[in-house]
């Protein structure tokens, strides 16, 4: 089974250059700073944890919120261990900062593949077009991660899911489609009833598409 990448029909962020990707995806390989090993990411992990719930309480919590350790860890990874530049740069992709939501879209699809199986190679990509509206249509978002998967990680993608899109998403659609090339093949339209019972079982079903 693949891993999934969720993506939600309200995120917006400008086109990711092609420097910024590399940066993100390499950094995934530094060490902090005079490291001690696991045990010392680990401690930088929940200092900056505490600092994100000491001084701002109000960001969501969860996956990929503020106590998310493998979000944290990526971008303490990133910010090369200076916990104070972690904090500022985590506060800001959670709280939908454009340049910062970049990364954090970049640590999704990282993490997703991480979590393939041996010998598996594509990940399936969701959005969740539940709610969508007509000033939720970023076409430059859009056009990011046609540019992310073409040039980063081609032939990573196995299907796209559009989760119950509104009729209001059809002209969007129709625009986006060309610049899809042949990744529009890959893309398939459904309900999440199907995203449960075709593409995940009861225990790995996320969160957002329980019943």
């Amino acid at each position: 089974m693949a891993a999934s990448c969720s993506f939600r029909s309200a995120v917006q962020a400008p086109p990711l250059s092609r420097s910024l990707a590399r940066g993100a995806v390499r950094c995934r390989s530094a060490a902090p700073p005079g490291a001690g090993g696991a045990s010392s990411s680990s401690k930088l992990v929940l200092e900056v944890k505490e600092r994100l719930a000491r001084e701002h309480p109000g960001l969501p919590t969860g996956r990929n919120g503020r106590d998310d350790d493998d979000m944290i860890l990526w971008f303490l990874k990133d910010r090369k261990f200076y916990v104070d530049e972690a904090v500022s740069k985590l506060t800001k992709a959670i709280t939908q900062d454009p340049v910062e939501n970049e990364k954090l879209c970049v640590y999704l699809v990282e993490k997703a593949i991480s979590k393939l199986p041996s010998g598996a190679e594509n990940i399936l990509g969701i959005f969740d077009l539940r709610g969508f509206r007509v000033e939720n249509g970023d076409l430059q978002f859009l056009k990011f991660l046609i540019d992310v998967f073409y040039y980063y990680y081609p032939k990573r993608l196995g299907q796209v899911l559009f989760v119950d899109a509104p009729f209001i998403f059809q002209p969007m659609w129709q625009v986006v489609k060309p610049l899809l090339k042949s990744y529009a093949s890959l893309v398939r339209f459904c309900d999440s009833e199907t995203v449960r019972k075709e593409y995940f079982t009861e225990e790995t079903v996320p969160p957002d598409f329980r019943s």
